[in-house]
């Protein structure tokens, strides 16, 4: 019996190194579906996604599953050190307790005690070996210890980092795409700043996000549940609204060229499907509800009141279809699996963006106000600057 409690404990610490390798020190997907790490994401999130479900305000909701991602970094480190502990307990009980006493008889619970002292390098000194082997166990385990330590120390720095550079691009898309963001919000704004031209550029950028994201993410998965500053922002409305506007600039936009758009589409959907496969979520059947031909007629409308003219050929509609149905569905799975809303493509009516409140205000129509009066004045100011400069020339 001791033999295979033994056995147990040396696979039980082989495992969980071998998966602390893999989640911190691999830098790449681990595609294997039976893992420690993978095991306790899912049995953790599932009740943790239940009891949010059961939320029924938004705010209280998000915050509730913003505390998931940090917190379960936490148990998982947790969870590590523990099985470590338990496991060499588990050898020290097979070769027969052989650490000294000085007041109470080896129990197990005494190897549990041994272990845990050993794995923290506390040195208290009221147990210690008085075997070889159980010497050889002490100063392996201490070096472990030690060692996980190290890692942890180095890991939450990189962690924390990609998850700041994630979030710079979002918190930047309000001001441009409105709150929630919406591909028919980014083309608007641009057309009113008479920046088209920039829109290539703003491509480029976020084909450089989604490279990014998709490298972190699938090295750290627990990003994925790492919520953003706002509840109503996550990097997953991000990643489809930038789907959307490479959709509607592949179908084609006058003034706007299409190759950006496609490299941008072809890395967002590449990030897409990747993070997808890291929770085993299979893409959902393609409906269509999203955009419908009746807000498609919409969208159309409300792109042509501000002169931004989307192709009307016989194929476009068809065209854009076809578009959407290669990551829709796996964005609505992610957001089912991750309780994440995804945006619309037309933008609401009367919402204010996150730049335009505060914890004192909850809507700033005198910002708003303010704010397109400087541009009006600016726009009026650009034909009186181009008339100055010809003069003078």
């Amino acid at each position: 019996m001791n033999i295979i409690l033994g056995i147990f404990g040396v696979l039980l610490i082989a495992g969980i190194l071998w998966d602390v390798f893999e989640t911190i020190v691999l830098p790449r997907r681990v595609t294997r579906r039976i893992r420690p790490a993978r095991l306790f994401y899912r049995f953790t999130w599932l009740p943790w996604w239940a009891l949010a479900r059961a939320i029924k305000r938004k705010k209280r909701r998000e915050t509730f599953l913003g505390v998931y991602g940090p917190l379960s970094l936490l148990a998982l480190l947790t969870f590590w050190a523990g099985s470590v502990i338990l496991g060499f307990a588990m050898v020290h009980w097979a070769i027969g307790s052989r650490v000294g006493l000085t007041n109470h008889d080896s129990t197990f619970l005494i190897d549990l005690y041994y272990s845990g002292t050993t794995f923290f390098t506390l040195g208290l000194g009221d147990v210690a070996p008085i075997s070889g082997t159980a010497r050889v166990l002490t100063v392996m385990e201490a070096s472990i210890g030690f060692g996980m330590l190290a890692l942890v120390i180095g890991y939450l720095p990189v962690l924390y980092q990609a998850f700041s550079r994630r979030e710079v691009n979002i918190s930047m898309l309000d001001a441009r795409a409105g709150t929630p963001p919406t591909a028919v919000e980014i083309l608007r704004r641009h057309q009113e700043a008479q920046a088209m031209h920039s829109l290539d550029e703003w491509l480029r950028d976020w084909e450089m996000w989604a490279a990014d994201l998709m490298e972190s993410h699938l090295s750290y998965p627990v990003l994925c549940f790492f919520r953003s500053q706002h509840d109503n922002q996550s990097w997953l409305a991000a990643l489809s609204t930038v789907l959307d506007t490479c959709s509607l600039v592949m179908v084609g936009i006058d003034g706007v060229p299409k190759w950006q758009a496609q490299l941008t589409f072809k890395m967002a959907r590449h990030a897409l499907v990747d993070i997808s496969q890291i929770f085993n979520t299979s893409p959902l059947l393609h409906d269509g509800i999203r955009l419908s031909p009746e807000w498609l007629i919409e969208l159309r409308t409300q792109l042509a009141a501000r002169e931004v003219h989307l192709s009307h050929e016989p194929e476009d509609d068809k065209t854009l279809e076809e578009l959407r149905a290669l990551y829709e569905p796996y964005t609505k799975v992610l957001s089912q699996y991750l309780l994440m809303e995804l945006p619309d493509w037309l933008p609401l009516a009367r919402v204010s963006d996150n730049w335009q409140t505060s914890a004192w205000e909850v809507r700033a129509p005198a910002a708003d106000q303010t704010f397109q009066k400087c541009m009006s004045k600016a726009h009026r100011a650009q034909p009186k600057a181009h008339t100055a400069l010809n003069k003078s020339q």
